[in-house]
């Protein structure tokens, strides 16, 4: 089974003409997995596991663009902030190295760092929310952060980006060809 547990609810299908093959693919907010009919419940349930591991190293390959961002954000504007957030544009730009991300609520503009890609959904979510939350709240104060409680996974998420930003301060030991 993975390791953690699914970002989105799993529905399982079972089909009577499905002989040996397993597939999953994501369907809104939810993983569909289709398995043989005739599959039993432990074989299931490891092969849910498998599947979700191997959309999740999928989807951690390919970053979303623009406009998937984009669409992201409206997504979890909805889902988060009752849709009060509304960005003109939302974009990956390569200038940010100190900051995971940006936003100018007068222009309605939000920047992620490209060094954003690649890494767990929920992460980069909860950057996206976070520059959202922005344009509702300017500052960190209370009312931003009431705003962030409805994202399950907030400290979660902020734990992973103190520890990408620990270990890029942490010195460079050689490796053993480069001794």
């Amino acid at each position: 089974m993975s390791a953690d547990p699914p970002d989105h609810p799993v529905e399982v299908r079972r089909s009577a003409r499905r002989r040996r093959t397993v597939s999953a693919y994501r369907e809104g907010e939810r993983t569909v997995v289709l398995i043989p009919a005739r599959m039993s419940e432990a074989e299931e349930r490891r092969w849910v596991g498998v599947m979700l591991d191997k959309l999740a190293a999928r989807e951690g390959r390919r970053p979303l663009g623009d406009a998937e961002l984009t669409e992201r954000a409206a997504l979890l504007s909805g889902q988060y902030l009752d849709g009060r957030a509304r960005p003109r544009t939302v974009r990956w730009v390569t200038n940010q190295n100190t900051r995971w991300g940006s936003c100018t609520p007068a222009e309605g503009s939000i920047r992620l760092s490209h060094r954003l890609q690649g890494m767990p959904e929920y992460v980069v979510d909860y950057v996206l929310l976070h520059e959202l939350a922005h344009l509702l709240v300017p500052g960190h104060g209370p009312r931003f952060w009431e705003l962030l409680e409805a994202y399950p996974r907030t400290e979660r998420a902020r734990g992973y980006l103190e520890g990408v930003a620990a270990a890029e301060r942490l010195p460079k030991v050689p490796g053993p060809r480069e001794r």
